[in-house]
């Protein structure tokens, strides 16, 4: 199940521009120093089934506006969710894409992006840029590493299920 724990806008932390950020509840990996430690609790939030209208009106508020650049997909870890949530988190996306075609879709996650499988592959090849890899404390360098918190986190651009990495 997808739970949503906010929508934040404007936001110009996380990804190129101004974008608006979608926070998904839950993970797993629980990174030392994390600054996002209130995201990891897979049971808090809104349930994005009982409340897609709500979620999608807010996310449209945002990108209806021409400066905002796009959406950004965090939390949490947005893949780090089951497969029912990984193909309603999917079903966002295309949404985006259908709605507002312009915009950019940046995902964060802990995983490294050789190491996805099947669904979570499948979410990332809609997306146009990657942050990949667990935050590590000890490799720490917010003032030379762009979007990323440690130097083991990559900036991968995707095109069309090709990556560059950054």
């Amino acid at each position: 199940m997808l739970r949503i724990l906010d929508i934040t806008a404007p936001d110009i932390n996380n990804g190129n521009g101004i974008r608006v950020t979608l926070w998904v509840a839950g993970c797993t990996h629980k990174c030392k120093g994390c600054h996002n430690s209130w995201t990891w609790n897979f049971n808090q939030g809104k349930s994005f089934i009982e409340h897609q209208d709500e979620i999608l009106n807010k996310l449209s508020e945002w990108l209806e506006r021409d400066y905002v650049d796009g959406i950004t997909l965090s939390g949490g870890d947005p893949l780090d969710q089951d497969n029912d949530g990984l193909r309603l988190l999917l079903d966002i996306i295309k949404w985006v894409r259908r709605n507002y075609p312009t915009k950019t879709i940046w995902c964060y996650t802990g995983y490294v992006y050789e190491e996805l499988k099947d669904l979570q592959k499948t979410v990332v090849d809609n997306c146009d840029v990657l942050v990949d890899g667990p935050y590590k404390e000890e490799l720490r360098d917010i003032a030379h590493c762009p979007f990323r918190g440690s130097t083991n986190q990559r900036l991968i651009y995707l095109n069309n299920g090709k990556k560059e990495d950054k």
